[in-house]
């Protein structure tokens, strides 16, 4: 980048949230620098298109590579910039690299084309074509992770990809982006859009960009769907939500109050897939309730380079505070502070591990997604008041049930309204199954062969072979 390419403002700031002390800005990119990457990513995606899927196999198992052996160097830089323990870093890392891996094998045969009407003497397939530069908007809670999910699927088609990340994970991208182009992927091909958001909604309405996906807040996602919906373009939205963690009375308790603590307090509660809310059915509220605060009470909250740390701080002291609000807010509606509930005094953006009972529909904790290390409990009368607590949201991301009738709970998952759930088990992906909401946590699907077609022309091809 050249000093024409950047205006005079300040741009994104990289801040350790675990000291607080900036790491460094990025200026903006201009209106020059944005038509440059535009066009250089234009041409890369038809340099692309081109490519053989065996050489993009070979450039995405390179990739894979990298991030096998540049690991430490990366994982440090996620914690460094986002605030997550290094051993949650090094996870996500190898998480990256696996999906790569298995988008390079099992990717050919789902983009191949596919037999259609077998029933007719013609010759007629399918076929997955790229169609064109996707723009990706990205969140700063898994900074390497959430790029790599929407990245892998979209660009094995021959599709561009045009990375807006958080303006605090810049430095994230901007790794991102060597390692693509050290692994043989064309220039420009992944590019950094650092830019503001009046730029960004330039940028969807240019003709070079095809589609839109979006991971973030449901306030983004509108936002950003209406900017394409004016422009004819399709968007992929996963907009988090307020997740049902359903604990019954039949489950086992020891094993769904482990798996809750890791699914409320990893990474902070900075994830989308988290237990947002436990909803525990009346006979083992009590039980359960006692035994994760004690849990909870353990938790070391502190320095994410230490190995014995649970979990660091969070992410930007704006979104500390947002926290915090939600906190006291959720208390002023009716519900009892059980654990923690305070920011923690020094440097950086810690907040103690904290649990609200008593919570109940309408109040703060219940209704709005909580993006920190918050639990929030409430107590079901049987099973039909869980799963209605349980839909009374306006997300529907994930979720979780916990029973040991696994008959019924076939029965059950299927009148929860999400995207995904867990029976006995918690919240993890994996690039064989799709990722996706309901309601207003989103719309169309990330991994899996759902995602590895979303953003392409599914090409319908008619060819009459009888005489």
């Amino acid at each position: 980048m050249t000093s024409q390419d950047v205006t005079a403002s300040p741009g994104a700031i990289s801040r350790n949230p675990a000291t607080g002390v900036v790491i460094e800005t990025y200026p903006f990119l201009s209106s020059r620098g944005i038509e440059q990457l535009l066009s250089r990513a234009a041409a890369a995606q038809v340099e692309w298109r081109a490519t053989s899927m065996d050489q993009r196999v070979k450039y995405y198992l390179r990739l894979a590579e990298t991030f096998h052996t540049d690991q430490d160097r990366l994982a440090k830089l996620i914690t460094d910039e986002m605030g997550k323990t290094l051993g949650e870093a090094h996870a996500e890392m190898e998480k990256s690299a696996a999906a790569l891996r298995w988008i390079a094998e099992s990717g050919p045969a789902i983009l191949a084309d596919e037999p259609a009407a077998p029933d007719v003497d013609d010759e007629v397939y399918v076929s997955y074509l790229p169609i064109g530069t996707i723009l990706a908007v990205m969140p700063w809670n898994l900074p390497i992770w959430q790029v790599v999910r929407a990245a892998g699927p979209i660009m094995l088609s021959g599709n561009g990809f045009l990375l807006k990340h958080a303006p605090n994970v810049i430095g994230c991208a901007r790794a991102l982006q060597e390692a693509y182009e050290a692994s043989g992927f064309p220039a420009g091909l992944f590019a950094v859009l650092n830019a503001d958001n009046d730029a960004v909604a330039e940028v969807i309405a240019d003709r070079r960009v095809a589609a839109i996906t979006l991971t973030g807040s449901a306030r983004a996602g509108a936002a950003v769907a209406s900017t394409a919906a004016k422009n004819l373009k399709k968007s992929l939205l996963e907009l988090g939500g307020t997740d049902a963690f359903i604990v019954l009375a039949d489950a086992d308790l020891e094993k769904a109050v482990q798996a809750a603590i890791a699914a409320r307090y990893g990474n902070a509660g900075q994830v989308c897939l988290a237990a947002k809310r436990l909803i525990l059915e009346e006979p083992i509220a009590e039980a359960f309730t006692q035994q994760f605060i004690e849990a909870a009470k353990a938790l070391k909250v502190g320095d994410p380079t230490d190995k014995n740390t649970y979990f660091g701080p969070i992410a930007r002291g704006d979104l500390r505070d947002g926290v915090h609000d939600q906190v006291q807010r959720s208390i002023a509606d009716g519900a009892t502070l059980a654990l923690g509930g305070h920011k923690i005094e020094g440097p950086g953006f810690f907040y103690e591990a904290t649990v609200l009972t008593g919570v109940l529909p309408g109040m703060t904790c219940f209704d709005e997604e909580v993006f920190g290390p918050v639990a929030s409990i409430t107590i079901a009368k049987d099973v039909e008041d869980a799963i209605r607590l349980a839909n009374m949201s306006e997300y529907g991301l994930g979720g979780a049930l916990w029973t040991k009738d696994l008959a019924r709970a076939r029965d059950l998952v299927r009148r929860i309204e999400t995207g995904g759930v867990f029976v006995n088990g918690y919240f993890v992906t994996n690039p064989r199954i799709p990722v996706g909401g309901v309601k207003k946590s989103g719309y169309g699907r990330e991994l899996s062969h759902f995602g590895l077609r979303e953003f392409t022309n599914a090409q319908a091809v008619w060819i009459k072979t009888a005489a």
